[in-house]
C-alpha cells in the first residue's frame, strides 16, 4: 500500500505546487497528464484528451508515420497509449505498424562484427532484434530524444532510438512478437556486460534500456532491480549521475518502479528542486515534457511503498 510521507524531503511541497501552476492552464498532452497525476482534471479535460488524440491522428500520414520520421512517430504510439489511446485502435495500429516495420532492418544496432563489438557483445552474434531509424549509410546523430536528452554518437543514437520502439511496441501490446522477443532477450544478454558506469556503453544507452524494460512482460522485468540498483550505485552525493541527464535517468527510473529506483529518485530531489524555474518547469529544453517528468518524480518521492 502506498501512503504519504510524514516527514517531506525539504522542498517537495513547493516543487509540485509550482508544477501545479505550471501545468494549470496547459491544453496539451504534458498538461493533461500532469492534472491527471495530480488529481485536478477539469469538466473540460475529457473533450481536451479526444481533441488531442484526433488531431495526433490526424497529423499522421496514411502510412502511419508522422512525417516519415522515426522518433517523432515512435513518440506518438507512446502519446496515443499515454492519452488512453488502445493499441486496437485504429490510430495506435497505423502508426506501431509502421514503427514495427523498422525492426531488423539495414542500419539496425548490431549489425556487422569487429573484434572490438565481438568482445563487447554488441554484433550480430549475440544480439538481434533492433529497429533500424535510418539506413546505414545515413548519419543519424546527434539526435534528441522527446525528453531533451541528445544523443550525439552514433552507435548510442541508434541504440537509444530502438529501445524508445521497443518501448512503445511493448505498450502497444506486441510482446509476443518473435522479433520482440529477441530485442528483450538481447537487452538480457547486454545487461550482463554493463560492470562498470564508464565501459563501452554511455550512462544514457544503460537508461535507455531500463525505459524499454520498465514496461517488458516477464521474465524479462526480474531485469529491473538488478539494472536500477546498479543505476543508483553509480549516483553521486548531490543526487545527479555521472556523464548522464538528470531527466532521462529519473523518467526509466520512474517507470520501473522498484525500491531502489525509488531511493535514487527520493536522493534526487533536491538536485531536480534547483533545476527549477520561477515558473515550475525546468528550462527551455523540452519544457513540458522535463516538466512531466520531474512532476512524476516529485510525486513519487512524496509516498512511501
Amino acid at each position: 500500500m502506498v501512503t504519504t510521507v510524514k516527514q517531506e524531503i525539504p522542498g517537495l511541497s513547493n516543487g509540485i505546487g509550482r508544477l501545479s501552476g505550471f501545468f494549470e492552464n496547459r491544453t496539451t498532452r504534458p498538461g493533461l497528464l500532469a492534472r491527471r497525476a495530480l488529481g485536478r482534471l477539469t469538466d473540460s479535460d475529457h473533450g481536451l484528451r479526444d481533441r488531442l488524440i484526433r488531431e495526433m491522428r490526424g497529423e499522421t500520414r496514411l502510412d502511419g508515420s508522422f512525417g516519415g520520421a522515426a522518433v517523432p512517430t515512435i513518440w506518438r504510439v507512446i502519446e496515443l497509449m499515454e492519452l488512453g489511446h488502445h493499441d486496437d485502435q485504429a490510430g495506435v495500429i497505423r502508426v506501431i505498424g509502421w514503427v514495427l516495420n523498422l525492426q531488423e532492418q539495414p542500419g539496425a544496432f548490431g549489425e556487422g562484427c569487429t573484434d572490438q563489438r565481438h568482445r563487447n557483445k554488441v554484433c550480430e552474434h549475440f544480439i538481434g532484434g533492433f529497429f533500424s531509424a535510418a539506413p546505414p549509410n545515413e548519419r543519424l546523430s546527434p539526435v534528441s530524444l522527446p525528453s531533451g536528452k541528445v544523443f550525439r554518437s552514433e552507435g548510442a543514437a541508434r541504440f537509444a532510438i530502438s529501445c524508445l520502439a521497443l518501448r512503445a511496441a511493448l505498450m502497444a501490446g506486441n510482446e509476443s512478437r518473435p522479433a520482440i522477443q529477441r530485442h528483450l532477450e538481447s537487452l538480457a544478454v547486454l545487461r550482463e556486460t554493463w560492470t562498470s558506469w564508464d565501459g563501452y556503453f554511455t550512462p544514457d544507452a544503460i537508461v535507455s534500456a531500463l525505459g524499454a524494460l520498465a514496461v517488458a512482460p516477464p521474465p524479462f522485468r526480474d531485469l529491473l532491480p538488478d539494472l536500477t540498483g546498479f543505476i543508483a550505485q553509480h549516483q553521486s552525493a548531490d543526487g545527479t549521475w555521472p556523464d548522464a541527464d538528470l531527466f532521462h535517468v529519473l523518467d526509466a527510473l520512474v517507470a520501473a518502479g522498484t525500491l531502489s529506483a525509488k531511493l535514487a529518485v527520493c536522493q534526487a530531489v533536491p538536485a531536480l528542486l534547483e533545476h527549477q524555474r520561477a515558473d515550475g518547469g525546468f528550462g527551455s529544453t523540452a519544457p513540458e515534457e522535463r516538466a512531466l517528468i520531474g512532476l512524476r518524480a516529485l510525486l513519487w518521492a512524496r509516498t512511501r511503498g
